[in-house]
C-alpha cells in the first residue's frame, strides 16, 4: 500500500483504523466495493460500509451509483481526500527512519514492565529489525 511503508505498522492514524488503507486504495482512481476487499483482506464487510460511509460523510470520498441491474457503485477520493496523501506519505517516510528505534522503545518498556525493573533510556535500546 505506502511506499516504503508497511500500513500496518504505522505509529499514525487517520480518521479510524481502515480509513489511511482506503484513502491508499482509492489513491490510483475508482474501485468497487469488492475491489477493496481485496488489498484490505482482513477488513469485515460490515466496518468496510462503515468506513465508507464515515468517510463519504466526512467529505474524503465520494460514492457514484452507476446505471445497470444490479447497480454498480464506485468509491472514489475527492479533492479533499487527496489532500492527505502528501501527509501520509511524511508518515511512512518518518516511519521508515524511526520505526525500529519506537518498536525497540516499546519492547524495553514491556520488558520492564513485565519484569518490573528499573527505567531504561530509549537512546540505549538496540534497534530491532520491523516486523
Amino acid at each position: 500500500m505506502f511506499t516504503g511503508c508497511s500500513h500496518t505498522a504505522s505509529p499514525f492514524q487517520i480518521g479510524g483504523k481502515w480509513t489511511a488503507r482506503i484513502i491508499r486504495c482509492l489513491e490510483t482512481g475508482p474501485r468497487r466495493f469488492s475491489e477493496l476487499e481485496v488489498p484490505l483482506r482482513s477488513i469485515t464487510p460490515k466496518v468496510l460500509t462503515e468506513t465508507l460511509r464515515a468517510m463519504e460523510r466526512d467529505a474524503l470520498i465520494t460514492r457514484t451509483v452507476h446505471a445497470g441491474i444490479p447497480a454498480p457503485v464506485t468509491y472514489e477520493l475527492t479533492p479533499l481526500g487527496r489532500t492527505l496523501l502528501a501527509p501520509m506519505a511524511a508518515c511512512c517516510a518518518w516511519a521508515a527512519a524511526h520505526l525500529p528505534e519506537l518498536l525497540g522503545a516499546r519492547d524495553a518498556r514491556d520488558a520492564r514492565e513485565a519484569v518490573g525493573s528499573p527505567a531504561v533510556d530509549a537512546r540505549t535500546v538496540p534497534r530491532r529489525t520491523q516486523p
